[in-house]
């Protein structure tokens, strides 16, 4: 029954997305990153759906040339579109099969070219703010179920993402979890309604909680960094501060002794086989990028024939001798399959993204028309970012969507901003100076003429 009513709810919009892309843009974004259908038995649960949005929105995309906006054009969006070509390029250079790299690769290209799509015909804030709540949606509704299921079992269970996704895995759904809890924040701000605010604000704690119920090391720091860079961007940094504060240790006191035994290994980590593991693979990326520096092995590096040439011989690391790990790390991750050029421009993509956020907070802070939603929106974006770097230092999410599109939303805004004012520039210029009209010249009396008296 979930899988006729989900069909029947994608063939419905389907239209509307052939007229529009944008729709088509934001169906992507849901199917993509939520996977409703897995939530479905029968024949939806394996059904391309996103195979399918992504052709209609394409075709509509290209027909419906006044739906159709210019690519955002700038110093980060070139260093993004140059980071997907040097992933075509080591994908040519790779170490692994070639059906396993193109097939990742196109995976992986897939998503950007939707996401490249959703930027070019997402514009002004009604949209933007719908894709924000698409992207923190799709997440939330995982998180508000996972802290439901966190406070009835009282943390003794561990939260895990939807099957068959991107964010299946407990860690990788705690830090999705991080990154978009800003977004509902923005939400919660902006809106007008008491009762939306209300849903909003208990919907962000069951998302908090769901992420200590994840019992993932990595999402807590991340946590925990979100929570101090949130305090120090509000406009009461010290009251902010400690209300964060103490709502994380009221959580942090509900979890059970096995949840603080476990974040314990985060400082013994050397006790933990799941930690050892952890280096073992980055030791062995590292010496991928050692060897191939320009290119790394490409995609496709768990294999067992990349780990017996490039893992540690070090004694102490035996036990992983015939075993394959991810990277657990998206520096390593790129490190390892990209190489330090690849690493280089991943970098420099994250901190240009948060240059351009920085630098739309200083345009729009005194301008009426976006002064009560771009700055903010910003702010939340480089809260996300934060997030994603510290949590991804143990996660193999380099190519996660959800970073992406909140990397889109800075791009968009960025547009809209700069389009706006270019409309405006223009506008004036062909907009004719009113004409002046010399003031009447007053009347001169004509001069009387006296007859001259007679001698």
């Amino acid at each position: 029954m979930r899988g006729i009513l989900l069909t029947l709810l994608i063939v419905g919009i389907l239209p509307m997305a052939l007229k529009r892309p944008w729709i088509g843009a934001l169906l992507f974004a849901w199917v993509s990153i939520m996977n409703p259908h897995k939530l479905t038995y029968g024949f939806a649960f394996n059904f391309p759906f996103a195979q399918v949005i992504a052709v209609v929105t394409l075709i509509g995309f290209f027909v419906a040339s006044k739906e159709r906006k210019g690519f955002p054009w700038s110093g980060a969006a070139t260093v993004y579109l140059l980071f997907m070509f040097w992933m075509t390029v080591t994908s040519i250079t790779a170490l692994g099969s070639p059906e396993w790299v193109w097939g990742r690769w196109a995976f992986v290209i897939k998503i950007h070219i939707m996401i490249f799509v959703t930027m070019m015909v997402v514009r002004g804030r009604k949209h933007i703010d719908l894709l924000v709540w698409v992207v923190a949606g799709s997440v939330a509704f995982y998180g508000i179920k996972g802290g439901l299921f966190t406070l009835l079992t009282r943390g003794r269970s561990r939260v895990w993402g939807p099957p068959g996704g991107m964010i299946e895995d407990n860690n990788a759904l705690a830090v999705a979890l991080v990154m978009t809890t800003p977004l509902l924040l923005y939400l919660l701000y902006t809106s007008q309604k008491r009762w939306l605010k209300w849903s909003l604000a208990g919907a962000s704690l069951l998302m908090a909680l769901s992420i200590l119920g994840s019992q993932s090391r990595g999402a807590l720091l991340a946590l925990l960094a979100c929570a101090t860079l949130l305090g120090a961007k509000s406009k009461h940094p010290i009251r902010a501060s400690l209300g964060i504060a103490v709502l994380v240790m009221i959580g942090v006191a509900f979890m059970p002794d096995t949840w603080t035994n476990r974040m314990d290994t985060i400082q013994n980590y050397q006790a933990d086989t799941s930690a050892v593991s952890r280096i073992y693979s980055w030791i062995t990326h590292y010496n991928i990028a050692l060897d191939r520096p320009m290119v790394g092995a490409g995609f496709g590096t768990e294999t067992q024939n990349i780990f017996s040439r490039y893992a540690p011989t070090d004694p102490k690391y035996n036990i992983f001798t015939k075993t394959v790990w991810a990277a657990h790390s998206i520096y390593l991750q790129v490190l390892g399959e990209h190489g330090f050029v690849g690493l280089a421009i991943f970098l420099l993509l994250m901190a240009m993204v948060w240059l351009k956020a920085g630098s739309v907070i200083r345009r729009t802070r005194n301008d009426p028309d976006y002064s009560d939603w771009a700055p903010l929106l910003m702010r939340m974006c480089q809260v996300s970012l934060v997030g994603y770097m510290v949590g991804g230092v143990f996660l193999s999410l380099a190519h996660v969507d959800v970073i992406y599109y909140i990397l889109a939303m800075v791009f968009i805004t960025d547009a809209t901003v700069r389009e706006a004012a270019k409309a405006r520039a223009k506008a004036e210029q062909v907009m004719p100076a009113p004409l002046s009209v010399a003031p009447p010249e007053p009347r001169r009396r004509s001069p009387v003429v006296r007859p001259a008296s007679p001698v």
